[in-house]
């Protein structure tokens, strides 16, 4: 609902400040004086203070476990954290825990316990991603050395949909690796697919606002590319699969000293829908297939 009036402003400021924690605990306070006088129980004050922050406050926690980048700890540090061990849709924890909130909204014990199972489940659904996210990482380390690729700048996070199939990107000089692994791979070696991340386009326009900003807050994986007519064209590697990422900007030619940057533009490239789920259910069940490269 918040236009910044740029499109990597809106990216980057999209889980700020109401996603921090100390601005929502803040909030939670006179927003359960007005519900508890609004309710004719002032006297539990405490309790809705307790319940409103609880529900302000675990929505960013939870967004910290997908890849975006959250700003939890405004205003202290603007830094943007991102576990990456949870897609931003997964059927196996939502579904669960919604089902428990709905038969709990009919006022039975059964409900009760269906909602406390949800919730118990979606916890464990958590600390399982974590789990599955370092065995990942670990394996992929391993086939990164066999393949003599650095494994200083890596990040593993889900296919769309569940964590049975993982993404693995690596930073490796002028190239960024993508390559997947899903877990009924049996060990097999991760295959890695090299793509240039236009390190000379990166160096050059080093100090363009647009550049510096969506580097650093997609901490590095990032490439650069110029078009025919001169544009540049950066890319957040974190979401989605090259070529299709959710976040590609175009931010006009390259700066002259002074300039003012233009105002980006989003590009939006979606794979062919029929064919990436048909992909993605086969390299789930540990076929090796090549992903979709096409729009």
């Amino acid at each position: 609902l918040l236009d910044h009036g740029d499109p990597i402003l809106n990216m980057v400021l999209h889980r700020a400040e109401t996603h921090a924690l100390f601005w929502l605990a803040l909030a939670s306070w006179p927003l359960a004086w007005c519900v508890s006088r609004i309710q004719g129980q002032a006297h539990e004050q405490r309790r809705w203070w307790a319940v409103i922050a609880l529900a302000l406050m675990t929505p960013p926690i939870l967004d910290w476990f997908t890849i975006y980048g959250t700003q939890l700890f405004l205003p202290f540090t603007d830094e943007a954290l991102g576990l990456g061990s949870l897609f931003i849709i997964d059927p196996l924890y939502s579904l669960p825990l919604m089902a428990g909130v709905v038969w709990a909204l009919r006022g039975s014990l059964a409900g009760w316990r269906a909602n406390s199972i949800g919730l118990v489940w979606s916890c464990m659904y958590i600390a399982w991603s974590l789990v599955a996210q370092q065995l990942v990482l670990q394996h992929a380390h391993t086939s990164l050395r066999a393949a003599g690729l650095s494994t200083e700048q890596v990040f593993v996070t889900p296919a769309p949909f569940s964590t049975a199939l993982w993404r693995v990107v690596a930073v490796d000089g002028d190239h960024l690796h993508e390559g997947f692994y899903a877990l009924l791979d049996g060990g097999r070696p991760i295959r890695f697919d090299a793509f240039d991340r236009g390190t000379a386009l990166l160096r050059q326009n080093a100090d363009h606002p647009q550049v510096q900003r969506l580097h650093r807050f997609a901490d590095g994986f990032v490439s650069l590319r110029q078009d025919s007519n001169g544009d540049l064209w950066i890319s957040d590697w974190r979401m989605g699969q090259y070529p299709n990422f959710f976040f590609t900007f175009n931010i006009g030619p390259p700066l002259s000293a002074g300039q003012t940057p233009p105002v980006a533009s989003q590009e939006r490239r979606t794979m062919a829908v029929g064919a990436g789920l048909v992909w993605l259910g086969a390299r789930m069940r540990g076929t090796d297939v090549d992903p979709p490269r096409g729009p």
